[in-house]
């Protein structure tokens, strides 16, 4: 059969921008055109963008580096070994895992790269991947463009988005390789219980497959839920590859910086593929993050700042008619079903014409999420600011509803 393009048959549904339009907040030009227009964008889950977020002692270490002269040059690929000690110790110090730093982390360029390069060695072509719905666009566009398939699993709203080992089972086929989960979940903010995680761990096990776990939102769980890594599980540390970055709880997305965790076996191949597959992450970005790590008083002050978002943002949008919110359990984000107003495309275009605010469309997240839309309650450093800008989108939203017929 003769190929009719250059371009292979897993990359032909990708597109920039460039050629047809794309509405995805990080894809192309589309943020950045509405920002240079004066445009709030509460689509990028970048805490406290576009303000300041980096702190000084995160700041003086960078700046320290420059002056020594060794940002100029790289580290090995695998990472700077103080950054990959200092992340052994505090996965220690958080989840009682003692892991080799020379054998056990790998740092990446943010944690995109590093669930790409999670996911890479572990499937062949036409190998499928289950994928819960809703969940981060990018665990069903990875094993898309590593040529696997990606299988849906529904996570059910009215059950709290719990996650349902029996219809992980009814997924499953002997094609199945992996399960990937974004823990806690981007874009619902569940934070999945020890149960449900503990169910789910025994039938990997019983089941002899590959758990991937992004947990790029686990530095800030709220309620006093409990976060569980499913490495920790029994039988788990060894069939596990964890995924982790400083962007969130941190602050700190601009760094570029991420990394994983996994039993050697795995690691040896990402060590071997680091220098082809991710490069080696800035050095500079790397000291900044040794230092970030090691201040303690960076995650309890983001964490103050994001619960008084998060206040402000359920205030005003939870109880606009046609609008049925998620209590957010962690991180930064706040998903709404708006399917009594329309589709999530049509709100987030309806948000942008009316309220000069970009949203993500929930059609990204899963075919549960084409009547939803996903914001960013966690941008701007000031909750004053994020009110403004939240007025402007609860008026829209109201409007909306009143051409609904919903508002008296």
């Amino acid at each position: 059969m003769t190929r009719t393009s250059p371009i292979a048959t897993r990359f032909r549904h990708v597109t920039g921008g460039l050629l047809s339009p794309v509405s995805k907040a990080d894809v192309g030009e589309t943020a950045g055109r509405l920002l240079e227009q004066g445009y709030d964008v509460l689509a990028w889950a970048d805490p406290f963008f576009p303000d300041r977020s980096l702190p000084a002692s995160v700041r003086a270490a960078m700046l320290a580096e420059i002056e020594a002269g060794l940002p100029e040059h790289y580290t090995m690929p695998i990472g700077d070994l103080g950054l990959r000690r200092t992340i052994a110790a505090r996965i220690a110090a958080t989840t009682g895992l003692q892991v080799d730093p020379q054998r056990h982390v790998i740092v990446t360029p943010g944690s995109d790269s590093g669930l790409l390069l999670a996911l890479m060695p572990l499937l062949e072509p036409g190998d499928e991947v289950l994928v819960p719905d809703p969940s981060y666009p990018s665990n069903v566009r990875d094993v898309e463009i590593l040529g696997a398939v990606p299988v849906t699993v529904p996570l059910d709203a009215a059950d709290g988005y719990r996650l349902d080992v029996a219809a992980f089972e009814r997924a499953r086929t002997e094609r199945t390789r992996v399960v990937l989960l974004s823990h806690p979940n981007n874009p619902t903010g569940t934070v999945f219980r020890r149960e449900w995680l503990e169910e789910l761990a025994a039938w990997i096990v019983a089941n002899d497959l590959v758990l991937v776990s992004d947990q790029a939102f686990e530095d800030h769980v709220y309620d006093d839920l409990e976060m569980v890594t499913p490495a920790t599980l029994p039988g788990m540390w060894e069939r596990t590859i964890s995924v982790y970055s400083i962007s969130k709880g941190l602050g700190l997305s601009g760094l570029r910086v991420g990394y994983v965790v996994a039993d050697t076996p795995f690691m040896d191949v990402y060590y071997g593929a680091a220098v082809n597959v991710v490069g080696a992450t800035s050095t500079v970005s790397q000291a900044g993050a040794v230092a970030a790590l090691q201040d303690p008083t960076i995650l309890p002050a983001n964490r103050a700042e994001l619960l008084e978002h998060r206040e402000v943002a359920w205030r005003l949008l939870h109880d606009v008619p046609g609008v049925r919110a998620t209590w957010p359990e962690s991180g930064i984000l706040l998903w709404l079903d708006v399917s009594a107003l329309g589709s999530g495309a049509e709100v987030a275009d309806h948000l942008v014409r009316n309220a000069r605010v970009l949203v993500n469309d929930g059609a990204a997240y899963g075919p549960s999420g084409a009547d939803h839309v996903r914001l960013v309650f966690g941008c701007y450093r000031s909750a004053a600011q994020l009110e403004t800008v939240l007025t402007r989108v609860r008026a829209a939203l109201l409007e909306l509803a009143a051409e609904r017929g919903l508002v008296e």
